[in-house]
């Protein structure tokens, strides 16, 4: 069963960073199979018999697993079960791993592995009792993610080492860093690099709009080159947006300063009004990267650029069966898609990506979902145009080719445009001709055109001084609660105690 469940009977090779399945094969005679976690302690002597030794056993293992689809779940296990070291193995697995295989064996690594395997959820506070009702030793659990919860982290901590005095700041703050300037800028892709940009104009005209004083120039600023760093800001496990660190130089002394904007995205998921008697839709989001597993987007933020493919997500509580219209508008009206999803009465999330024409038109998309053609909810998503292409200001020829929308304007070879009159959606030729102007644009008009749409769906919130600076109300980054240079406490690892504990 091991051996079926694990693909060791099936050959494969990892090629294009895709891990393809090429047949089956015949395991080796006489050997025990055996495998389990791909953590686990190895003695000095087993690992230098298995690096240096020339027997069958190590040559042959080490060819045969090779083309075998997860080696470190087995190598090692099958090499000391059969080798004269197989006396010294301690089969006991000292870690609790949370499982849940209704959510965990979905498939959803189909895109880089041909074969359908199953992995660990993240713990999250409901699974807390898992750590009190051990009845072997444990030093070890997995998965925890604090993008995903934090909360159970903190609960963990509190059980093995009491609660921090009151008043310790950054407990229910966290701050994952996504970008920093020696990774390069070339890491980024060009749409995260254009909004990354657009959020430090977002913070500068923040600066100017809330610091700024007739006559004094200290608190304006030009922007100055590529972001510093970029962090995702969560607090009680809600992402409440990026922490942009960048360059500026103030006007009123011509010096350069480093600041920190926090931008949140805002709310565009709206009931209708008045709400329907439909009450089974909590939520609805547009993004990349679903994670079927921990049913969220990893794509936090939802930055989509013109050849991104999106998905629509929606939250349904408990009700009886039923069947809603799910309908894409472009922003110069044009439906892009329409389907039906049958939600069924258990059903908590539905997914699914329309096979859309790229490139998409940039500016804000509006989705609509309708219960017997009656609107229910609506939620919008932004498509930013580049500004870079490759990590260079984008040329004309490229900003059109990216920001025109689909060839002929057809998102899909069925055309919806009977339904705009239906659904009282009229294509407006004023903002179509406005959507070709906007397509050719470069330079300082494009960065203008982004920042307007950047920000209909994002705020800047606050901005701070990540060093010395000239505007004199501006409050120091150290001295917040948000910035990702404020105090974390629950972060700072110490000297470990004599006991062996760290707190």
């Amino acid at each position: 069963r091991f051996i079926r469940k694990q693909g060791l009977d099936r050959l494969f090779l990892e090629c294009d960073t895709h891990m393809w399945r090429l047949g089956d094969r015949r395991i080796p005679e006489g050997i025990a199979v055996d495998g389990g976690s791909d953590w686990f302690l190895l003695n000095r002597k087993f690992v230098e018999y298995v690096t240096f030794s020339n027997d069958d056993l190590v040559t042959k293992m080490k060819r045969f697993y090779s083309y075998t689809l997860l080696p470190a779940e087995s190598f090692f296990h099958t090499v000391l079960e059969n080798s004269p070291y197989c006396d010294s193995m301690v089969d006991n697995n000292l870690r609790i791993t949370n499982w849940n295989r209704k959510l965990g064996c979905k498939c959803q690594y189909k895109h880089i592995v041909d074969w359908c395997g199953c992995s660990p959820n993240d713990f999250k506070p409901a699974d807390f009792h898992r750590f009190q009702q051990t009845a072997r030793p444990t030093f070890f659990a997995r998965k925890f993610e604090a993008v995903v919860n934090q909360e159970i982290i903190g609960q963990l901590d509190y059980y093995l080492y009491g609660n921090y005095p009151s008043g310790t700041p950054g407990l229910r703050s966290y701050w994952e860093n996504v970008y920093d300037e020696p990774d390069g800028v070339h890491t980024l892709s060009d749409v995260a690099l254009t909004m990354y940009h657009a959020f430090s104009r977002l913070g500068l005209r923040r600066a100017e709009t809330s610091f700024h004083a007739a006559g004094d120039n200290s608190c304006r600023y030009y922007p100055m080159g590529h972001p510093v760093s970029v962090h995702l800001y969560f607090l009680a496990d809600r992402f409440q947006g990026f922490l942009i660190r960048h360059h500026a130089t103030n006007l009123a002394v011509s010096k350069l300063e480093t600041l920190e904007t926090w931008v949140m995205p805002k709310k565009v998921f709206k009931i209708a009004s008045p709400p329907s008697d439909f009450g089974r839709l909590q939520f609805s989001e547009i993004g990349t990267e679903w994670d079927a597993k921990e049913r969220l987007f990893r794509n936090f933020g939802g930055l989509l650029g013109p050849t991104d493919e999106p998905v629509g997500m929606q939250k349904w509580g408990k009700g009886p069966n039923v069947t809603v219209t799910v309908i894409w508008v472009d922003p110069v009206n044009v439906i892009a898609a329409t389907y039906d999803i049958l939600i069924e009465s258990s059903a908590e999330f539905t997914h699914y990506k329309p096979p859309l024409n790229l490139p998409l038109r940039p500016g804000v998309w509006t989705i609509k979902i309708l219960h017997h053609w009656v609107q229910v909810a609506e939620t919008k998503f932004l498509v930013t145009p580049l500004t870079f292409s490759n990590w260079q200001p984008i040329k004309q020829e490229e900003a059109m080719k990216y920001h025109s929308g689909p060839p002929k304007n057809a998102y899909m070879e069925q055309s919806f445009q009977g339904l705009n009159p239906v659904l009282n959606i009229p294509i407006s030729a004023a903002r179509v001709d406005q959507a070709k102007r906007n397509a050719g644009l470069v330079g300082t008009r494009l960065e203008a055109w982004v920042d307007s749409l950047v920000s209909s769906v994002w705020s800047a919130v606050d901005i701070c001084s990540a060093g010395p600076t000239a505007c004199p109300v501006m409050q120091g980054c150290a001295q917040t609660a948000w910035s990702s240079l404020s105090p974390d406490p629950k972060s700072e690892l110490g000297p470990v105690k004599p006991d062996g504990r760290l707190r």
